[in-house]
């Protein structure tokens, strides 16, 4: 995540690259806002980065993209153990979404997900439950599933996609491994794998 933004040691812009200014990112840059937020020394330098271009995002219009952005500040918040930090980026994340153009359903899983996260259950629970009455795709619709039944038992931990994805039909899914690989066991197997015929 370090490389997913360069940042001007000048004037703090941050951006996926600094060649190019964002179109009015010079008015965001310079005002009082950002220049608190690029000050803050109780969110983590790389936090701060991505909330950097959030915030540049936000002024300029694009708040699906802010969101974005801001959610990756909460991923950072995770990894740096600042659990109050995390929450707070994500319910922001999920205000800027809903502040914007109408959310497909991908858009709108990443929503209920990150207000399970921040233990928002009631709000995930009900978003999840408008998003299924929708009859959104497959995929979806597991992801939906995975989501509700974390969001009942409390979970606000991560959890990813392939959770909640049903086994593939041709290759083997974790789940299906086998112990006796076909016959004769692990060395069984190793001796056919490397036999020569």
């Amino acid at each position: 995540m370090a490389r997913w933004l360069q940042q001007c040691p000048h004037c703090h812009y941050a951006a996926p690259s600094i060649t190019k200014a964002h179109p009015g990112a010079a008015a965001a840059v310079s005002a009082a806002p950002f220049r608190a937020l690029i000050q803050d020394a109780g969110h983590p330098p790389l936090a701060r980065r991505f909330l950097a271009w959030g915030h540049v995002l936000e002024e300029t219009g694009a708040l699906h993209a802010a969101a974005e952005a801001t959610l990756h500040a909460a991923w950072v918040a995770d990894d740096a153990a600042k659990p109050d930090l995390a929450s707070a980026w994500r319910q922001e994340a999920v205000a800027l979404w809903r502040s914007g153009p109408p959310l497909d359903a991908e858009q709108t899983v990443r929503v209920i997900d990150a207000l399970r996260r921040s233990e928002a259950w009631e709000d995930a629970d009900a978003t999840a439950a408008e998003l299924a009455m929708l009859s959104p795709p497959e995929a979806v619709s597991h992801v939906i599933a995975l989501e509700r039944r974390l969001v009942a038992a409390k979970d606000a931990g991560r959890h990813t996609v392939a959770t909640a994805l049903p086994p593939p039909a041709r290759r083997p899914h974790v789940t299906h491994r086998r112990r006796d690989l076909a016959s004769g066991g692990v060395f069984g197997w190793l001796r056919r794998l490397f036999r020569k015929d």
